[in-house]
């Protein structure tokens, strides 16, 4: 398991989304790329997740903060959530792969049928994730999880970015 260390070089991250290509490295904040991993359509706790970081996401844009919410889906799985979910203001990237998953550290589980939302489970997809990279391509900060629950909220988020951008705060967790 690769485990990401802050001020060290991400890896390469580079995808289809609904509205084009990205690239990690073609992105230009002013502060933070903000990469969120949601595990897909199938999760309700996702779309929660995804709905109040859309209702944010021009607070983060006003601080510097590009945002893309990315996950293994398909490009019709993506469509759907994008669209069922009312997401209309964040880069919504599709097809995250087992290989993409590891580079990161991210865990990826086997899916176990309908969830409590009626929605078949992907044979595979990765579990949640949540990174913030400073220009230069370094990890800022990073938060991986085996499981929907207990992620960092948006509005602490935005203040912790806040905070790190007025007091010049360094990324933390170098050590080995």
């Amino acid at each position: 398991m690769v485990v990401l260390k802050p001020r060290a070089a991400t890896p390469e991250l580079a995808l289809n989304t609904l509205t084009g290509t990205w690239s990690l490295a073609e992105q230009t904040p002013e502060n933070f790329t903000m990469i969120v991993v949601y595990r897909g359509l199938h999760c309700p706790k996702c779309r929660d997740y995804l709905k109040e970081l859309s209702r944010l996401a021009d607070d983060f844009i006003a601080k510097g903060v590009s945002i893309i919410a990315l996950s293994s889906d398909t490009q019709e799985r993506a469509q759907q959530a994008s669209t069922d979910w009312a997401i209309e203001n964040l880069t919504m990237g599709y097809g995250l792969t087992p290989e993409q998953s590891q580079a990161w550290g991210l865990h990826r589980s086997a899916g176990r049928g309908l969830t409590s939302i009626g929605i078949e489970e992907p044979a595979e997809f990765t579990e949640p994730g949540f990174f913030l990279v400073r220009p230069d391509g370094t990890l800022y900060w990073s938060n991986i999880s085996t499981m929907p629950f207990a992620r960092p909220h948006f509005r602490e988020v935005l203040g912790a970015v806040d905070f790190a951008i007025n007091k010049n705060y360094p990324a933390r967790g170098e050590l080995i």
